[in-house]
């Protein structure tokens, strides 16, 4: 027990009443990182190897889940459960979400959610090594031990959804900017004489240089195709995947054009002409909201300097004066 409490005023007086509970904290990191470490070096079981090679050979197993399964990280795979949502909605929508962001991995979402673990233990680390040694002896009560630990492990966390957020809302754009550009190559192809197949991969080459986003979602759109896939869903699955209401109602006018057999090439005339009209109005939109959005800075940066310059001689005068009469 003397022993026990020595160690205790050690801790207490090197790194404050909360000393035991932070040496604690850093002790149970280490472990956790240790059996990370360890589950991540372990041999694959080899009853768990011969049974995925049964199952890979298995001929009755349905198509999409040997296709889901396959060229997954087998790193990842041993913390399927703890990198993946349970719920089969929530993965989905995750899944979605990554895609919009225009990370089509098999591992996206595990990667996702393995970035978000890390960064937040990396944040309490930083938070720790602060609040123990580069605070410079400075004394900190409960709430800000407390904010100062927590706080860099919650930004951690949260970034990784900062991230696909604005990667989802910029690649939204880049489609949008392209779209109409990407509708006029179609219709030149197509009245070309090339199928719509022949023209989707023709843009989606085209494309790389000045709209990657967009050639990606035109090439994957090809791909699905020959693969033998049915081209509605084909279609349908990018106006998911982009999240762009420019290109669901283009895939809606592909797929009734289709159904009801009228001309492709008449419909992507229609369309791209309604595109290009849209593209004017969005300019003329983002010039229209110029000059509010210039008012507030224009008012920061021009009236404080007017007034200096036509208020200042006046005060400074009226000070002197002042000084004079007394």
């Amino acid at each position: 027990m003397g022993f026990l409490e020595n160690i205790n005023t050690f801790l207490t007086g090197q790194l404050g009443p909360f000393g035991p509970l932070i040496i604690m904290g850093v002790l149970g990191l280490f472990m956790v990182l240790g059996v990370l470490a360890l589950m991540m070096n372990q041999p694959e079981d080899p009853l768990k190897k011969l049974k995925r090679s049964a199952n890979d050979n298995d001929k009755t197993r349905p198509q999409k889940e040997r296709l889901r399964q396959g060229g997954r990280n087998e790193q990842l795979q041993k913390f399927a459960t703890f990198l993946e949502p349970k719920d089969v909605k929530q993965l989905s929508e995750m899944q979605l979400k990554l895609r919009q962001a225009g990370y089509q991995s098999k591992d996206a979402v595990r990667f996702f959610h393995f970035a978000q673990f890390v960064l937040g233990v990396l944040g309490l680390i930083a938070g720790l090594v602060y609040v123990t040694y580069l605070a410079g002896g400075k004394e900190f009560d409960t709430q800000q031990t407390m904010m100062y630990i927590l706080g860099p492990g919650g930004a951690g966390y949260y970034l990784p959804k900062y991230w696909i957020t604005r990667r989802i809302e910029e690649r939204k754009e880049a489609i949008t900017r392209g779209f109409p550009d990407s509708l006029d190559m179609l219709l030149v192809c197509v009245e070309a004489g090339q199928s719509l197949d022949q023209a989707i991969v023709r843009v989606a080459r085209e494309l790389h240089a000045s709209y990657p986003a967009l050639a990606d979602e035109f090439e994957m759109v090809a791909y699905e195709m020959k693969a033998g896939k049915e081209k509605s869903a084909v279609l349908r699955d990018m106006g998911e995947r982009c999240g762009v209401q420019d290109i669901s109602s283009f895939v809606t006018v592909l797929i009734q054009s289709a159904t009801f057999g009228t001309s492709i090439s008449e419909a992507l005339r229609v369309f791209a002409s309604e595109m290009r009209d849209k593209r004017v109005m969005r300019a003329e939109e983002a010039a229209n909201k110029l000059p509010t959005k210039m008012t507030l800075a224009t008012m920061m940066l021009t009236v404080p300097p007017l007034l200096i310059i036509l208020v200042g001689p006046s005060a400074n005068g009226i000070a002197n004066l002042g000084n004079m009469s007394k």
